[in-house]
């Protein structure tokens, strides 16, 4: 299975937060190929976790899209000018999804930092931080309200398992290991901003 099925998102939201590690993000654009290999990620469980927007299954115009199939894309703005990027998990009817907290650009690495920096200067510190975040993310694959609800198992927005996936042939990584620990942002959420939910790469 290279590229994923709707059956990878219908299970548990922390497992797929975690295999989601070491993945590649892609993203069609104006007939040019995006990619990031995925290295920061949140789970969000809508059921039992006071930080997700569906908490106790509280369903609205923006959570709706949680309640859908697994497989789709939940993008939402916060602050007025930051997107993210989430991907729906758990049978239809659990709201549940990832957020893609942060990816390491390997195609279209020229358009990736054009649309993260502009006519901007790439200094060393914005390269090391191109890519870091969950809004950095969505603004180097051209991300907006436009891609909520579409359907991760298209052509246009979709995850990978392998660079080959690609026809990218990238050197090996060296020894890697996956860190848990509470998610970022979220102390408003009493008990659930402890929960360990936020996986990377180190």
């Amino acid at each position: 299975m290279a590229r994923l099925s709707r059956d990878f998102y219908d299970q548990d939201t922390v497992e797929a937060a975690r295999r989601l590690l070491g993945m590649y993000l892609v993203r069609r654009l104006d007939g040019e190929t995006l990619a990031g290999r995925i290295t920061e990620t949140e789970a969000y469980v809508g059921r039992c976790d006071k930080a997700c927007h569906a908490y106790q299954y509280r369903r609205t115009e923006r959570t709706d899209v949680l309640f859908m199939p697994p497989g789709h894309a939940y993008i939402y703005l916060i602050y007025g000018m930051h997107h993210c990027l989430n991907l729906v998990t758990e049978p239809e009817g659990e709201p549940a999804a990832v957020l893609i907290r942060g990816i390491e650009p390997v195609a279209g690495v020229d358009t990736i930092r054009r649309l993260r920096c502009g006519d901007k200067p790439l200094t060393a510190y914005r390269s090391r931080h191109l890519t870091d975040g969950p809004g950095k993310v969505c603004q180097a694959l051209g991300l907006t309200l436009a891609e909520n609800r579409m359907d991760l198992t298209g052509d246009t927005l979709y995850v990978c398992t392998a660079p080959e996936d690609l026809g990218l042939s990238l050197p090996a990584h060296g020894p890697e290991r996956i860190c848990a620990g509470p998610r970022i942002g979220v102390d408003y959420a009493q008990e659930a901003r402890d929960f360990p939910w936020r996986f990377w790469l180190e």
